[in-house]
């Protein structure tokens, strides 16, 4: 039995730049799969407006793009200067072509609907509002707490440790000893991610990945440069035969799961395959990062229990778990955390304090005082993501009845069949027309795959579905935008 093998400290690569393969795999190629100029263009422009791609940041050069994608370098060169011409790039001899926008144009963000109806429904944001009176209780008691903090420095690159032993008690109750020095708060769960692929991995090395899986993980990994070997989740789940031969035939580093109300299929991985999959690890010595930022929202079933609960025996050393409060209680409080050995978390603050030396210790005291609200707070929360979810379906099946899904027993989101792969041109349609979405391929580890797919979150209040069903429905039939955007230029449409 192998055990996980060491870890490693990476220096991160820059973020001002980027390469044509990193490009490449952000963009969502058109349905026959082939880029022509104009494509090219839109495909970019994109990425600028929904944040997949900084402003100021240099794209590849046009012959490295181009053999990127297969394309010619005339195909490329159209594009940027289609691009310039748009405002969307700008180019300055001898230092190549940055990405910008046209002026008045800004990133697109979330959004409610006016009363005059203009505004763009934001469906491609998966988490939901704050439950306001449980944050400002917490919030009052942070700030009455405060002032026996700010005699010292406030630095606390593990976490206060206030809030670590109350985490490090969570994680006990749910069936997983937990020590305080087993705990490490970060920024949110994506630098929980972050640094677990800057310590474990390097350039080169292969990381598993669900597919689909979390847009935002999967960018992170390329942004590493790691290779990402995928294991298919389908209407169905995991196939543990597949997982464990992926494990087998390419050893990778890690692998990132998401067994807890996976996004964005919604699937929620049984005990005995959880076993499976660490039993399999332990073979080949490959770290499990386990993303359980979802397993609070429960909405048909019991919550379940942490990954390395269920893994059994011997697992706990090589399984690392990656949890937030930004679904459970609210997005905009950035305190997330690992749960991992104590020598990991040591190795992690290493990596940490080369990026941020440590977080917020208002937000941390916030997280104190919500730690003994949340489970109260879950059953509550449940019951109106219930009911959202079921204003969403009832919104598509009167306007969109062809589609199909299977409904989640928890998370947020549901993982659309449209029948026919149309996703990527759908999500540039349903746009003008004032809804935002995003389309399958945003979810795939290989560019062009699920574009039958489409995600929508039901995270917003329930009058928004219906209207957003309707958009979506004149946006699938072709029907003229009613909503004009100046800011977007003859070639988009």
């Amino acid at each position: 039995m192998a055990e996980a093998r060491g870890v490693r400290t990476v220096v991160a690569v820059s973020d001002r730049m980027l390469s044509g393969r990193q490009l490449a795999a952000l963009l969502t190629p058109p349905a026959d799969g082939r880029f022509g100029y104009r494509e090219l263009a839109r495909a970019v422009r994109e990425t600028l407006l929904d944040g997949r791609v900084a402003l100021r940041l240099r794209l590849p050069a046009e012959r490295e793009l181009a053999g990127a994608l297969g394309v010619s370098r005339t195909t490329v060169t159209a594009a940027y200067d289609l691009l310039r011409e748009s405002g969307y790039a700008h180019s300055r001899q001898g230092a190549g072509t940055w990405t910008t926008l046209p002026e008045g144009q800004s990133p697109i963000g979330p959004a409610a609907i006016h009363g005059d109806g203009a505004a763009v429904i934001d469906l491609a944001l998966a988490s939901p509002e704050a439950p306001a009176d449980v944050v400002s209780q917490a919030l009052a008691e942070a700030a009455a707490e405060l002032p026996r903090f700010v005699a010292a420095q406030g630095y606390h690159p593990y976490g206060l440790p206030e809030l670590r032993a109350a985490l490090a008690r969570r994680y006990t109750s749910r069936g997983l000893p937990t020590r305080p020095e087993q705990i490490l708060v970060t920024t949110g769960a994506q630098q929980a991610l972050t640094l677990c692929l800057a310590l474990l991995g390097a350039p080169g090395d292969r990381v598993l990945a669900e597919n689909p899986s979390y847009t935002n993980a999967l960018d992170a990994m390329r942004g590493h440069r790691l290779r990402i070997t995928p294991v298919p989740v389908t209407e169905s789940g995991w196939d543990s035969g597949l997982v464990d031969a992926a494990l087998r035939q390419t050893a990778p580093r890690l692998a990132y799961l998401i067994p807890d109300f996976h996004n964005p299929t919604g699937r929620l991985m049984p005990d005995e395959q959880r076993r499976e999959v660490a039993r399999a690890a332990r073979v080949t010595g490959t770290w499990l990062v386990v993303d359980e930022t979802l397993s609070d929202i429960a909405l048909d079933v019991p919550a379940p229990r942490p990954f390395a609960a269920s893994a059994g025996p011997g697992a706990g050393e090589q399984i690392i778990s990656v949890g937030s409060l930004s679904k459970s209680c609210w997005g905009g409080l950035r305190v997330g955390w690992v749960r991992a050995s104590a020598r990991v978390v040591t190795e992690l603050v290493r990596v940490r304090i080369t990026h941020d030396l440590a977080g917020s210790v208002l937000d941390q005291l916030v997280a104190v005082a919500l730690m003994d609200r949340i489970d109260p707070l879950l059953p509550g929360r449940a019951a109106e993501l219930r009911r959202r979810r079921e204003a969403l379906v009832a919104a598509l099946a009167r306007h969109v009845p062809d589609w199909h899904w299977t409904l989640p027993p928890g998370g947020l989101c549901l993982w659309i069949d449209l029948g026919r792969p149309i996703a990527s041109q759908l999500a540039a349609r349903a746009l003008r027309h004032g809804v935002r979405v995003e389309g399958g391929a945003r979810f795939g580890v290989d560019p062009g795959t699920h574009e039958h797919r489409l995600r929508l979150p039901y995270a917003l209040p329930c009058e928004v579905y219906e209207p957003a069903a309707e958009r979506l429905a004149a946006a699938l039939d072709g029907a003229p935008a009613r909503l004009s955007d100046p800011g977007l230029p003859d070639w988009v449409a």
